[in-house]
């Protein structure tokens, strides 16, 4: 037991990925409970608010955490926060969510101060190994989280604002940066290593770049009251990320779940965008976008990305353990049954609680088919 414990905090991505898996299997069957009436939820904020914050941060953070300070050690040649360091930080991620979840006659600002001491924690750590080596090209990407962290500084300060719809279009420009390396990368090289054809999957650096504008400004309008520009804005954002994706040509690595989830993930972020230019139009519900793109673009994309790096990270073939392929399934089935529900073709208990069960579903596997990966040594016996 104590191997292990010594084990998940040796590298970021152990200890994160494994809770950002539990927090996951937790939050959403907790905010069924409460907003059914089946329970009471002693939330340090309203029940609505509290939901909104831990699918946005609470749920995203560990997995932003995981995955950054694991990728930029290698960006920078530099080791990673491990050990003691990594411990107080995770621990501060899980006051956190015990803070929100409980309230426990804290001052509101002490709530508030321990849920945004963490990102910037995160920032801090990557941005000076970044900064030591003057790696320029990812200050895009610390830029876009700052704006993340700014997004949840509003979500909580002022939680009728709308800043939960401008966090989620700021989250899209993270993905699409995050996104845009690794999912046409991977796929090239899968092509690659079988002959196939590599120099089809094209990636442009303007057409990222222009993306990556267009997206941030999207979120920034979202907190004016301007929805015809909004709604130009969206839809032009929509067809800049629908452009990449289809350059990336994901239909070639069809055959290959660890690479496919990726594309697809990626692909609800247009999907999303032109969901909310259709509310703001009054064509559909205002607010269901927010359901394709956290369940559809970011819970896929963070099952998609843990579940390859933790095979990668420690060693292991690319190949998905027994079950996870249904897993993938499964997030797709959830946010379809979420979107119908918000349409009003289900009935919204029966609609809600099966939404619930099939985002449990994948998590929990991904948590038991993934917990020894994470706490066990590398099967390569390399340090990591």
């Amino acid at each position: 037991m104590e191997n292990r414990f010594v084990r998940v905090i040796d590298y970021p991505f152990r200890i994160f990925f494994l809770s950002a898996g539990c927090w996951a299997v937790l939050v959403i069957p907790l905010w069924v409970l409460g907003v059914t009436g089946a329970a009471s939820l002693p939330t340090a904020l309203p029940l609505l608010s509290w939901h909104q914050h831990e699918m946005l941060f609470g749920f995203l953070n560990p997995a932003i955490a995981g995955f950054l300070l694991t990728a930029v050690c290698v960006w920078t040649g530099t080791d990673r926060t491990h050990g003691t360091p990594l411990l107080i930080l995770w621990l501060l991620w899980l006051c956190g969510r015990l803070v929100m979840l409980f309230d426990l006659g804290l001052p509101p600002f002490v709530v508030v101060a321990i849920n945004l001491l963490f990102l910037p924690m995160v920032i801090l750590d990557a941005g000076r190994r970044v900064w030591q080596v003057r790696q320029r090209r990812q200050y895009v990407l610390l830029g876009a989280l700052a704006m993340v962290w700014a997004a949840e500084c509003g979500l909580l300060l002022f939680p009728m604002g709308g800043f939960d719809k401008s966090a989620m279009i700021i989250i899209f420009a993270v993905m699409a940066v995050i996104g845009g390396r690794i999912t046409p990368g991977f796929s090239a090289g899968w092509l690659r290593q079988r002959g196939g054809n590599a120099d089809a999957v094209y990636s442009s650096t303007v057409l990222d770049l222009i993306a990556l504008i267009a997206t941030l400004a999207l979120g920034v309008l979202l907190l004016t009251p301007w929805d015809l520009v909004i709604l130009v804005c969206a839809v032009a954002c929509g067809l800049l990320h629908l452009v990449r994706i289809v350059l990336w040509r994901g239909w070639l690595v069809r055959s290959e779940p660890l690479l496919w989830i990726l594309h697809l993930a990626l692909l609800w972020i247009p999907i999303s965008l032109f969901m909310l230019a259709l509310g703001i139009a009054g064509w559909i519900p205002a607010n269901l976008w927010l359901h394709g793109g956290g369940i559809g673009a970011i819970a896929t994309l963070i099952l998609g990305v843990m579940s390859r790096v933790s095979l990668g990270h420690t060693g292991r073939p690319l190949v998905l353990p027994q079950g996870m392929v249904s897993a993938f399934v499964l997030i797709q089935l959830c946010v379809l049954v979420r979107i119908v529900t918000g349409l009003g073709a289900v009935d919204w208990r029966l609609g809600i609680s099966i939404t619930a069960l099939l985002w449990v579903i994948p998590f929990a596997l991904f948590v038991w088919r993934y917990a020894s990966v994470l706490t066990s040594a590398r099967a390569d016996g390399k340090p990591g």
